[in-house]
Order: structure tokens, then C-alpha cells, then sequence
């Protein structure tokens, strides 16, 4: 047997952490990985190759293909090679291992010929992120924002969708990139204890739909939690941001921009080291082709 299947899946940005408290919001946008994979005659072998960024772990997608197979008794007589591409910066706070988690998990049951609920799917990628210890709290708010778009607001711990929304309007989603990485394993939750009843008010703010209020609130906390400066926050909001604040663990920021007020904020912070995207919100599902029948 040697099938191949790729999927696609799109990134997200934060709105609630969840690293404080477990419980968390994540909104969809419009950049993406994509993930190939091919099951092959070889038992228990699982390759892995980043595409784009060749230096980065493939821990990941290996862990994320064995889980599906094992998932099916199937890891006993298969094996997988696995390739991502991706325009998701990673270890910057923008959910590139969600995303890869969820489009690996997806090719991976399609090479197989095997078909999961939307959510099922989702709670394979991330029993497979906790495994490869690139989430604290499994992400399940990243995961499943990035899986099926839109803002979602979960219980991670629980694995519960609380809310979902539809953000609508004429806004852009702006993220400025500084220089440097930041990797879920060095984060000390110690440093997080003091933010826990900031990002509660937060994520019940996101429950009753103000969630560009509860992007704003949890970004400010983060940051003085984790030592990041606040300023690209604060000139996105004073040049017409609706809402700004650190994406993640960061170092990423991320804005919510009405179409008007784009290059107010572009001429700011494009003068800041490092980079700005531009995207949008993202509503699309992930999803997944065969490459050979």
C-alpha cells in the first residue's frame, strides 16, 4: 500500500490565551499550511520534513501520522512520510502547530481511506500536540478555530465549545512579526498565575461577545506576564485599531482593522524591526484530496 493525501488547514490568532486558566478564544485567518502525506508499506516508520523551514522539529507531524494510524490498528503493518508548507510564521504565537497538527491529522485519515467527524479530528490533532508537548493546555480553542474557522470560545481542559461567532464586518487582520522565536516549552506557567482572574474577566467577555474587548485585555496581560513591550499594541489601538494585542506566547501582535484605517496602522508599525502581515478573517473549513486512488 502507498497512498498519498493532502489537506490544508488555516492558521488562527488569539483572543483569550488559555495558559492562565484553561479556558480560551481563538479567531481564524486567512494563512494556511498544508500537509501531504503519503501511508507506506513501512511498519512504524514515519518521516517527516518541514518544506518551508527544513531547521524546524518535525516531531509533530511524525507523532500527529502515528496517532491517526494507531487510532486504527493500522500503525502495525503501515508507516507514513510527511511534508508541510506553510506561509504561518512559526513560534511566534500564530498557531502553526495547530494548524500543521489538524492538516496532518486530515491527509492522514484520507490516505488511509478513513472519514472522522469534523471534531473528531480536531481531538486527534490535539491528543497529538499534547503528546509532542507543543501545547500546555492542548489548544483546543487554536485547534479548532484553525480547523473550522470563524472565533471560537472553549474550554480547553474539557474539550467544550462554549461559544462561536462570526465576526462580519469591513476589517483586516494586521500582525506585526518582531525578530526572534518563542517555543511553548520555554514558557513558565509561574509567571502566568497573576494574570489568571485578568484572563477570566477576559474569556467571560468573549462569552457575552466582546471579543475584540477580550483580544485587547488578554494581550496586555500576556504581555507584561511574559516581558514583551506593549508599545506595537498600543500604536496599532491609537491609529485605529478596534483591537490589538500579543498573539500566543508571542512574540507576534495582532490587530483587528477596519479597512480605512489599514495604512494608519501600517505606517507605524512597518517602521518597527521585523515584519507585518496583512490578512482576514478565515470561515473555510479544512480539508483534504487524494492524490492517488
Amino acid at each position: 500500500m502507498q497512498k498519498t493525501a493532502e489537506a490544508v488547514c488555516h492558521g488562527a490568532v488569539t483572543v483569550v490565551n488559555a495558559m492562565a486558566t484553561g479556558k480560551g478564544a481563538a479567531l481564524g485567518i486567512n494563512l494556511w499550511t498544508k500537509a501531504r502525506v503519503t501511508v507506506t508499506d513501512r511498519t512504524s516508520s514515519f518521516i517527516g520534513r518541514n518544506v518551508t523551514d527544513p531547521k524546524e522539529d518535525t516531531r509533530l507531524m511524525q507523532i500527529t501520522a502515528q496517532h491517526v494510524l494507531r487510532k486504527f490498528q493500522a500503525h502495525r503493518n503501515f508507516g507514513a512520510i510527511v511534508e508541510t508548507r506553510s506561509n504561518i510564521p512559526v513560534a511566534v504565537g500564530l498557531k502553526s502547530s495547530s494548524a500543521a497538527s489538524n492538516a496532518v491529522a486530515l491527509a492522514t485519515l484520507r490516505a488511509l481511506g478513513r472519514k472522522m467527524s469534523d471534531y473528531a479530528t480536531v481531538n486527534l490533532a490535539v491528543d497529538a500536540s499534547l503528546k509532542a508537548g507543543v501545547t500546555l493546555t492542548g489548544a483546543y480553542d487554536d485547534a479548532l478555530a484553525c480547523y473550522v474557522g470563524g472565533l471560537a470560545v472553549t474550554d480547553n481542559y474539557h474539550r467544550r465549545i462554549l461559544k462561536r461567532y462570526k465576526p462580519r464586518g469591513r476589517a483586516r487582520v494586521l500582525i506585526y512579526v518582531p525578530e526572534g522565536k518563542k517555543y511553548t516549552k520555554d514558557v513558565d506557567r509561574k509567571q502566568l498565575r497573576n494574570i489568571a482572574p485578568s484572563i477570566g474577566v477576559a474569556h467571560r467577555e468573549a462569552l457575552k461577545g466582546n471579543y475584540w474587548l477580550s483580544l485587547t485585555l488578554n494581550g496586555l496581560a500576556y504581555s507584561k506576564a511574559l516581558g514583551y513591550d506593549a508599545q506595537p499594541a498600543k500604536q496599532a489601538l491609537a491609529t485605529g485599531a478596534i483591537a490589538a494585542g500579543l498573539s500566543g506566547k508571542g512574540p507576534a501582535v495582532a490587530a483587528i482593522v477596519p479597512s480605512s484605517k489599514v495604512e494608519n496602522v501600517l505606517s507605524v508599525w512597518t517602521s518597527l524591526p521585523g515584519r507585518v502581515v496583512v490578512t482576514s478573517f478565515n470561515y473555510r473549513k479544512a480539508e483534504a484530496r487524494s492524490l492517488t486512488s
